[in-house]
């Protein structure tokens, strides 16, 4: 029961994530920043997929991905399609991997220390299920901010 309500999360807010990157008008502006603003929502959405790929696509599901976080903030001017399609196969990923965990799975300990951090899988995927909503609010906030 309780993979099936993270599935349902992780597909939703991935699902937000793509309508909030399409919404921009100007594709360029996914790369703006400005004044106190100090990630484009381009970059927010890289880090987002570098982050979900890695700790849910690699860590549990053995996707074999590789993260370079510093590219998920120096990157620029990825085109939007290709930006969409790394969304979409982070999607896939993400319900792939939470739908081979059974419960049992959940109370077990992470396989990594995050953060300097021993803790259940359960309590890093739904820290990282908030990691994503937060960062999704602030790629809404900048669109409506920095875009007509």
């Amino acid at each position: 029961m309780t993979t099936e309500i993270l599935q349902e999360l992780y597909d939703r807010d991935l699902q937000n994530l793509r309508k909030e990157i399409s919404s921009y008008s100007n594709e360029l502006d996914l790369w703006r920043t400005e004044k106190h603003i100090s990630n484009s929502a381009g970059n927010l959405c890289l880090h987002l997929i570098g982050n979900l790929n890695h700790f849910i696509g690699n860590v549990l599901g053995n996707s074999g991905y590789i993260r370079d976080r510093e590219a998920e903030f120096s990157s620029k001017n990825i085109p939007l399609s290709e930006m969409l399609a790394s969304i979409e196969a982070t999607r896939i990923v993400v319900k792939k991997t939470l739908s081979e965990l059974k419960t049992e799975d959940l109370m077990k300990d992470f396989p990594l220390e995050v953060m300097g951090k021993k803790s259940s899988t359960l309590f890093w995927l739904i820290n990282f299920a908030g990691h994503l909503t937060y960062h999704l609010g602030q790629i809404n906030y900048h669109r409506r901010l920095l875009t007509e």
